[in-house]
């Protein structure tokens, strides 16, 4: 590893904002200055920014995402997962998708009001809404402002299918509430474990849960009856892609019931940023890795034809779909995520049942 790493953090640069006008660099004669005059160069703390959306509820166009609807209490996610396709949307922000994705996290603290007016909404007709569809809405930040809970609460208030997307053992603080949920069928959640190895999670994913409190996890919301389906993803080449079999038993052991898969690509800035994290985190490895996301990717780092652009192509991809089949035959044969209910909202549309 680098000796120039930065610990505690995916993204290794703050490469500057596409849409910006000005360039940012740190030049050698700065960094000299605040050696000499006992500075720090780069402070990496997180900062908590509110901001103050009119909405909160969006519509999901791609044809190949799997939701219809999402909503993401947080913009920038602290757990600094180096593949993230989330970065990119940092820049409509005006901020960097390297650094400053993992250390400038937006807080919308008026999402459980926003989502209420939503669901009260005569013209809404009750479709599973996703937290999070872009950024980890049990990421560190949650711990202290709570905006994930409210909304779960509003939801189980409205008696609204909600599902959700996290990689952070968080989610247990909130049993009580999904438990409620589940009682109706109203939750489904998509635990994402990427390694059973610590090591590998560590640099991919600096700030998140470990994988044995993952499994936990998903092992005591499969005990209390909330459905889980395990995120195996995303499938990189040379780094996890071996673990394939060995991740789908032992999420199926913990009671997941379904496992869904990506193969990385690098859409955006991620390209740089992934290139330049793994060259300081895994030289000996760097090129290789990269050949190999190319070859699944038609030369390229990144495929933005849906469909295909997640899946992958030629004959790694072909390898991975394989061991992918082997799994669902072997582990999750016979077994199928549920449809969550919609029926219920239209009647709780005032915030209580109808009676007449």
């Amino acid at each position: 590893m680098s000796k120039n790493y930065l610990k505690g953090r995916g993204a290794q640069l703050n490469k500057t904002n596409k849409f910006s006008e000005l360039i940012y660099e740190t030049r050698n004669d700065f960094l000299e200055f605040c050696r000499v005059e006992g500075e720090e160069a780069n402070k990496n703390k997180t900062q908590y920014i509110p901001i103050f959306p009119k909405t909160i509820v969006n519509k999901v166009t791609s044809p190949d995402i799997g939701m219809a609807f999402s909503m993401n209490p947080y913009q920038g996610c602290e757990h600094g997962c180096i593949y993230c396709y989330a970065r990119n949307t940092h820049e409509f922000w005006g901020y960097s998708p390297g650094l400053d994705f993992e250390r400038k996290i937006l807080i919308k603290e008026n999402a459980p009001k926003l989502l209420e007016a939503k669901l009260k909404s005569k013209r809404w007709e009750a479709k599973t809404i996703v937290l999070s569809g872009n950024t980890d809405c049990y990421q560190p930040a949650e711990k202290e402002f709570k905006i994930t809970r409210a909304c779960l609460k509003v939801f189980l208030k409205y008696k609204h299918p909600v599902g959700i997307i996290t990689k952070n053992a968080l989610i247990l603080r909130d049993l009580d509430v999904l438990k409620e949920l589940a009682k109706d069928n109203l939750i489904g959640v998509n635990m994402s474990v990427t390694s059973l190895s610590e090591e590998t999670r560590r640099v991919l994913e600096p700030r998140t849960t470990t994988t044995k409190k993952r499994l936990e996890a998903i092992r005591l919301l499969s005990e209390n009856n909330i459905p889980v389906n395990a995120m195996l993803a995303p499938i990189i080449p040379g780094i996890n892609s071996h673990e394939i079999l060995n991740l789908a038993k032992a999420v199926s052991q913990n009671g997941a019931i379904s496992f869904a898969f990506t193969v990385v690509r690098l859409n955006g800035a991620i390209g740089e940023i992934f290139s330049d994290w793994i060259y300081k985190t895994m030289p000996n490895k760097a090129q290789k890795v990269l050949n190999q996301i190319k070859e699944c990717h038609g030369g390229t780092l990144n495929d933005s034809r849906y469909g295909i652009r997640s899946k992958g192509e030629g004959k790694i991809a072909t390898q991975i779909h394989d061991m992918v089949r082997i799994a669902r035959q072997t582990y999750f044969k016979d077994k199928s995520f549920p449809k969550l209910n919609s029926k219920l909202h239209k009647q709780y549309k005032d915030g209580q049942m109808r009676l007449f």
